[in-house]
């Protein structure tokens, strides 16, 4: 069962999306996100701090920082980094298809909601990258590591959004697949 925090904050959620999909993001005001979730103006506020972060949010940082801390050290710190993306990504809920989809596409469509989105990127890079340089990888290998994955999901994110075929699991998977070390032959040094 859900909590009332947690009902409130998806009926915010789902209005703005609703609102944002019908108007466009620029023609739809916070006091109208928060009549359409029948909550006040000022209780969208205590759940987002501006109109742009209804649609980024983005709570995962700490479970994603976690998991580069839980894989072992012998790994390369892109590999770390990977495998911690794809350990996170599936104890995670496949997040819900349609609504996710149409969030992606908003942010892809809108050039202020893309930036912010690489914006949250980049704290989520540091988080990742931080995790890394606590266990002794030097700074730039920590951040090329968290930056390489992160783009690799963030194509997959986009790809998707814009009509990919196939889960959302499934194209993340594929992209970080792609930065997997490859396969060592029988026979080859």
């Amino acid at each position: 069962m859900t909590s009332r925090t947690e009902r409130t904050r998806a009926a915010l959620q789902g209005a703005a999306l609703q609102l944002f999909t019908e108007r466009g993001f620029d023609h739809v005001t916070v006091e109208e996100v928060a009549t359409a979730a029948g909550v006040s103006h000022m209780t969208f506020f205590r759940y987002f701090p501006t109109k742009e972060a209804v649609v980024l949010d983005d709570p995962y940082d700490p479970v994603l920082g976690d998991a580069v801390r839980a894989q072992p050290a012998a790994l390369s710190p892109l590999e770390r980094v990977r495998r911690a993306l794809l350990m996170a990504w599936g104890t995670l809920p496949e997040p819900g298809e349609d609504e996710t989809r149409a969030r992606v596409a908003l942010v892809a469509g809108h050039d202020g909601l893309r930036a912010k989105a690489w914006a949250n990127n980049q704290r989520t890079q540091d988080v990742l990258a931080d995790a890394l340089v606590e266990d002794g990888v030097p700074p730039l290998e920590a951040q090329v590591a968290a930056g390489a994955c992160l783009g690799a999901l963030m194509a997959a994110l986009l790809d998707w959004g814009a009509g990919g075929e196939g889960g959302l699991g499934d194209r993340i998977s594929s992209a970080l697949g792609q930065l997997a070390p490859p396969p060592i032959a029988e026979g080859v040094p």
